[in-house]
C-alpha cells in the first residue's frame, strides 16, 4: 500500500512535496482533481490518478478548463483541487477573475508550482502577484510537513470564506524530499447536488454569477479581511532566534530553508532571527509588526519578485514604528538577487555582508565540508534525445526554407521543441512565445502580403499544445484567410512533462480506454487543406512541405496543415525498441574529403553519431542509438547504412 494511502495518523514516511501536497488533498477529502501537466507541478494529478478510484481526476485541455472542471465540483458541493505550473495560471486567469468575485461552496485549491530560475520553464513568472490582483487568499509552504498540513487546512480555509485558496509551490519544494508525519484519512460520504433555485444573490443557494460587481466586490473584501485575521493566529506563521535579533530575516517558502541552514552554519544563531510567514496574503500584520519593533535590520529572502518585501514596507508606513530606526535590505538594496533562484550561497553572501562577517561570503558546502570540490562538468549543447522525430522535423523544415530562398521562417510553441530555437534545432525557430502563440503569430503574419510581404510563413506546435491553445488561432487564420502553414509535431503525448495523455489519445488520465480526437479530421473539418508525413521519411515531408509554401495544393493562400506524426523516442510504446540496425561504412564514409562539411555529425547532431577523428570518419554509438535511421537519409555518400531489424 502506497504510504499516501495508508490510515495511521502518525506514522512518519520520505515523501516528495507534491506527494505531501496529494497527501493533504487526501485528508482534506477531496472528491476532484483537474491540471494540465507543466513541471514542476505534473506529479499531483498523476499521484491521485494512479492511487485513487474514489477520485474523478482529469488532464484537462487546458489550465483554465482545468480550473473550470474544478470550480464545478465545487459548486455542486464536493471539495476539489486545480494543479497547474505558474504560465498556466495566466491561461486561467480569464476564470479566476470571475470566481474570486461569485466565491465557491465546496472547498477548492488551486495549486499553483512556479520555477524560480526557469529550470524547466519559459520563464519564472510569479503566481504570488494573481493572489493581490484577484483578491484571494494565499498561502506557501515553507517544508514537507507543511506542504500537507497547509494543503489541508485550505479546503477548510476556503470553506470557511467561500473563496477559491492558492496554494503556491516551488521547484525545490514539489520536487524535492522530506519526513512527513501523516494526519487522518477521512471516511468519504460525497453527494454531489447544484443548488440554484434560491436568491439571486445568495451565495450557497442561488444562480452563481458574477454581477452585480459592487455588491460581490464589497463581499470579496470582507472576505479577506475575514482572512486576515485567521492569518493573524496562523501556527504556519513561525519565528526563532533571540528576542531582539541584530538582524531579522523575513521569508517564506522554501527559502525559509536556506535561511535557517546559513544561519546556522554561519553560527550567528545568537545575532539573527528567522520570522517565516506561510500566509503571504494577505500579510498577517500583527506577527509582523511586532517582530519589526524588536530589531533595526531587516533582510527579505523569497523568490522572484519583492512580493514580501513590498507587502511589509507598506504595512511599516502605515504603522506607528519609528521607520528611521529601521534599514531594510532586500532586493531593492541588491543584497538579494532580482532574478533567478534562492540558494544558500546568496543568502550566505547576502548576511555576510550585513553582518560584516570576518570570513566573507562563505559556501556552506565548503563549510560542511572542508577541502571538497566538485569535479567540473563538461559543456555539452542541449539537443534533442537520439532518435527524437522534432530532430527529423526540423531538419526538413529547416531545408525546405532555404531551398525556398524567399527568407522564410517559423514560428515556435512551447514543448520540446522549443529547442528548435537552438543549434540543436538548426535554428529554426524565429518566434517563441507561450503556448499556441506560435500559430496566432503566424495567423497574423499571413495577412501582411497587402503590404508587400512574399516571406512564406511555418508555425509549429505539438499534439498536446494543438488541443491546449493552437486551435482557436488555426480557427482565426482559416476564418480570416490568412495564408500560413502549421506544422503540428505529433508525438503521441505530452512528453516534455511525462507523457500524460491528451484528447488525440485512446486513453484518459487513469489509462481507461477513450474516444480519441483525430487531429487530421479536426482540422480538415474547419477548412485547412491536410496531410499527414512520417517526419522520418525525409524526402517525402520535404516534398510535402515544399508543394505547400510554394501553394501547389488546392486552397492556395489559405491555411494548411502538416501532420508530422512520430512517437517520442522515450515514449512507453517506443522505449528500448528500434526500427532499424544502424552502421557506418568506413570505405564509403571518407571523412573531411566528402565535401559534405561533415553534416551528420555537425549539423544533423544527432547524440548517436559520433565523429572519430582519429580515423576521419562518422561512428554509431551503439548504446546512444535509437535506431530511427534518419541519418542514413542525410548522408550523401551513403555511407550511413541502416537494416530493418526482422
Amino acid at each position: 500500500m502506497s504510504p499516501l494511502t495508508r490510515g495511521n495518523p502518525g506514522e512518519t514516511h520520505l515523501m516528495m512535496g507534491n506527494e505531501a501536497i496529494v497527501r493533504g488533498a487526501l485528508e482534506a477529502g477531496i472528491s476532484v482533481a483537474a491540471g494540465y501537466p507543466g513541471t514542476p507541478s505534473s506529479e499531483i494529478i498523476e499521484t491521485l490518478a494512479k492511487i485513487s478510484d474514489d477520485i474523478y481526476t482529469e488532464w484537462s485541455v487546458n489550465e483554465k478548463v482545468a480550473l473550470e472542471v474544478a470550480a464545478a465540483a465545487s459548486f455542486a458541493g464536493l471539495r476539489s483541487l486545480a494543479v497547474m505550473k505558474q504560465p498556466g495560471v495566466n491561461v486561467a486567469a480569464d476564470f479566476l477573475m470571475h470566481l474570486a468575485l461569485s466565491g465557491v461552496r465546496g472547498g477548492m485549491v488551486i495549486v499553483a508550482a512556479d520555477d524560480p530560475g526557469a529550470l524547466s520553464s519559459i520563464n519564472e513568472g510569479e503566481t504570488r502577484l494573481y493572489a493581490k490582483l484577484m483578491e484571494i487568499p494565499m498561502l506557501e509552504p515553507g517544508n514537507f510537513q507543511e506542504a500537507r498540513e497547509m494543503t489541508c487546512w485550505a479546503f477548510e480555509l476556503s470553506e470557511t470564506l467561500n473563496m477559491p485558496v492558492l496554494l503556491r509551490t516551488v521547484t525545490r519544494l514539489s520536487h524535492a524530499s522530506g519526513r512527513v508525519t501523516l494526519g487522518k484519512l477521512p471516511i468519504p460520504d460525497r453527494k454531489a447536488f447544484f443548488r440554484f433555485d434560491g436568491d439571486m444573490l445568495d451565495p450557497m443557494e442561488g444562480p452563481i454569477m458574477t454581477p452585480p460587481v459592487g455588491i460581490k466586490h464589497q463581499s470579496q473584501q470582507k472576505k479577506l479581511q475575514q482572512a486576515a485575521k485567521l492569518f493573524e493566529e496562523s501556527p504556519f506563521n513561525t519565528y526563532e532566534g533571540p528576542e531582539s535579533p541584530e538582524l531579522l530575516i523575513i521569508t517564506t517558502s522554501i527559502c525559509d530553508l536556506y535561511s535557517k541552514e546559513v544561519v546556522a552554519l554561519l553560527g550567528v544563531k545568537d545575532r539573527v532571527g528567522v520570522l517565516k510567514l506561510g500566509t503571504t496574503w494577505p500579510l498577517p500584520a500583527q506577527p509582523v509588526l511586532s517582530r519589526l519593533a524588536t530589531t533595526r535590520n531587516v533582510l527579505f529572502v523569497e523568490e522572484v519578485q519583492p512580493f514580501i518585501e513590498e507587502a511589509v514596507k507598506v504595512l511599516a508606513a502605515g504603522s506607528q514604528l519609528d521607520l528611521s530606526s529601521l534599514t531594510f535590505y532586500g532586493k531593492y538594496s541588491r543584497h538579494i538577487p532580482m532574478a533567478g533562484e534562492m540558494n544558500p550561497e546568496r543568502v550566505t553572501a547576502a548576511l555576510s555582508t550585513i553582518l560584516r562577517l570576518e570570513s566573507g561570503p562563505v559556501s556552506p558546502v565548503s563549510k560542511n565540508y572542508p577541502g571538497t570540490s566538485l569535479p567540473p562538468i563538461p559543456p555539452r549543447e542541449i539537443s534533442f534525445c537520439p532518435g527524437c522525430p522534432h530532430r527529423a522535423s526540423f531538419f526538413s523544415i529547416n531545408t525546405v526554407l532555404q531551398l525556398d530562398n524567399r527568407q522564410g521562417f517559423t514560428c515556435g510553441d512551447i514543448g520540446c521543441y522549443s529547442m528548435g530555437m537552438l543549434p540543436g534545432g538548426f535554428f529554426t525557430l524565429k518566434t517563441l512565445h507561450s503556448m499556441g502563440s506560435g500559430s496566432g503569430l503566424a495567423s497574423g503574419f499571413g495577412k501582411l502580403d497587402k503590404f508587400g510581404m512574399d516571406q512564406p510563413v511555418v508555425a509549429v506546435c505539438g499534439d498536446s499544445t494543438f488541443f491546449h491553445s493552437a486551435m482557436p488561432p488555426l480557427v482565426n487564420a482559416i476564418h480570416n484567410r490568412s495564408a500560413f502553414t502549421l506544422v503540428i509535431l505529433d508525438n503521441s503525448g505530452t512528453a516534455m512533462t511525462g507523457f500524460q495523455p491528451h484528447p488525440g489519445l485512446p486513453v484518459d488520465t487513469k489509462g481507461n480506454q477513450a474516444p480519441p480526437i483525430d487531429i487530421e479530421r479536426v482540422c480538415r473539418a474547419m477548412g485547412a487543406t491536410t496531410r499527414t508525413c512520417d517526419p522520418f521519411d525525409l524526402k517525402a515531408t520535404q516534398k510535402q512541405l515544399l508543394e505547400f509554401i510554394n501553394g501547389k495544393e488546392e486552397n492556395q493562400g489559405g491555411v494548411k496543415v502538416l501532420i508530422l506524426k512520430q512517437a517520442c523516442a522515450l515514449s512507453p510504446k517506443k522505449r528500448h525498441t528500434q526500427s532499424f540496425e544502424v552502421a557506418v561504412d568506413p570505405d564509403r564514409c571518407i571523412g573531411e574529403a566528402c565535401g559534405c562539411n561533415r553534416i551528420c555529425t555537425r549539423v544533423f547532431a544527432c547524440p548517436g553519431l559520433i565523429w572519430d577523428a582519429e580515423n576521419n570518419r562518422a561512428t554509431i554509438n551503439d548504446v546512444l542509438c535509437a535506431g530511427c535511421g534518419v541519418c542514413a537519409s542525410v548522408c550523401p555518400q551513403n555511407a550511413i547504412q541502416r537494416k530493418e531489424f526482422p
